[in-house]
């Protein structure tokens, strides 16, 4: 009946819930008009610790925002914090000299990681946060946001570094995606040292995540690839089998048990990462396309998929111009939508308050995500997951039900 509605109502007519709207940053010289090639947002991000945000801003540059989590505004707007105190973080506009196509941030651990040698000389000082920016020219720079320092160049790729993501781990352990087809892991603390390349077998890589624990390493290409590696072996875990198009976009929920894929497909599909099973199909276009359509150019490419803090939550962007935020118990109908045409990239805040989206004519546009106080079932299950693989579930004394709930296998 649902699937009716759909076909015969325009979606803004049927989701009735709109997302919040909350700051909009323009690049000098927007007119929303015309489209001028290399002004594109291809990407952006959030510190670990919500204290900056960054984005590619117009040509070239990437604008780093000092951010005040707790008032879900720029510290420009507002430098007062919950406790009272002043915010003082700076921001900055940093010139990469080529266009920008994907950007990271990643926090330090406070101390130092023990090394086997006696060298000490290093580049990076374990208490800042890096920034990670990748260009088309397949260059990474770092750059150290306290000082908004240059600090090094990384080497190595052939082309556009597509998607770039640190360690959650405080390792400053970087892994870059690029249209060379491989992904490389790097080492901060090795001053930069390119230690590991994955070659998953396509002719582009479009992004590449860490699972929360670091164990693992997802990547997304072209000829709808989706591969999963262990991150300390290097060996491929599973390949995930189920795309019709290029896969684009690739986020792990905050408990690392399931997978979100993004797809010109028209789909984002949810995985089991331990089984390789679908869980969800996120579809954009009513009645699904068969195959041999939605592997062209179907006009409902899906360009980016993230998971929200909560875990219960996913935010995708899609060509038909909606920005959709889904719950994980309702795969028909998105909970709240938004109108944004041209989006490119979607990211989600480290406290899963805001989710940010860039567009094509180089504007960033942010967004409230629902926030509610989570049932403590769900809470436990997260807890559960974030130790136990689906395939340990079926061990536990527990219920047939409960099971299937823990393995969000139902609502």
């Amino acid at each position: 009946m649902r699937i009716q509605h759909l076909l015969e109502e325009n979606l803004s007519e049927f989701v009735t819930e709109q997302a919040t709207h909350l700051l909009e940053f323009k690049p000098p010289g927007n007119n929303n008009v015309t489209y001028k090639s290399g002004r594109e947002t291809w990407d952006n991000a959030w510190a670990p610790d919500g204290s900056y945000f960054a984005c590619a801003f117009g040509e070239r540059c990437v604008k780093v925002i000092p951010w005040n989590h707790a008032k879900k505004t720029s510290v420009k707007l507002d430098n007062i914090n919950e406790n009272g105190d002043i915010l003082t973080h700076k921001g900055c506009t940093i010139d990469a000299g080529e266009l920008v196509w994907s950007v990271a941030i990643g926090s330090a651990v406070s101390e130092k990681i023990p090394r086997t040698c006696s060298i000490n000389y290093h580049h990076v000082r374990s208490a800042n946060l890096m920034l990670a920016i990748g260009l088309n020219n397949g260059r990474i720079k770092i750059w150290e946001l306290d000082t908004n320092k240059l600090i090094t160049e990384l080497y190595d790729h052939k082309t556009v570094v597509r998607g770039l993501h640190f360690a959650p781990d405080g390792s400053l352990r970087l892994a870059s995606a690029s249209r060379d087809g491989t992904i490389k892991l790097w080492d901060m603390y090795d001053d930069g040292n390119m230690y590991k390349t994955l070659r998953p077998g396509c002719e582009w890589m479009y992004a590449a995540r860490w699972s929360p624990d670091c164990q693992k390493i997802a990547g997304v290409g072209s000829a709808r690839t989706v591969v999963v590696w262990d991150s300390n072996t290097y060996e491929v875990i599973r390949k995930f089998i189920g795309h019709h198009h290029n896969v684009v976009d690739v986020d792990f929920s905050p408990d690392g048990a399931l997978l979100v894929t993004a797809s010109y497909d028209t789909r984002a599909v949810v995985w089991d990462v331990y089984t390789g099973d679908v869980l969800l199909e996120l579809c954009h276009l009513f009645p699904p396309p068969r195959p041999i359509y939605a592997s062209g150019a179907n006009g409902n490419h899906v360009r980016g998929a993230v998971f929200s803090h909560d875990g219960k939550h996913i935010a995708t962007i899609c060509d038909d111009g909606y920005l959709r935020i889904w719950t994980i118990e309702d795969e028909l109908v998105p909970q709240q939508i938004a109108t944004i045409p041209d989006a490119l990239c979607v990211a989600c805040s480290p406290t899963g308050s805001i989710v940010s989206v860039g567009t094509r004519d180089g504007t960033t546009s942010l967004f409230a995500f629902p926030r509610q106080v989570e049932p403590l079932q769900h809470l436990c299950r997260m807890a559960l997951r974030t130790l136990t693989p689906s395939q340990s579930v079926d061990k536990l004394w527990l219920p047939l039900k409960v099971k299937e709930y823990v393995k969000y296998r139902c609502p």
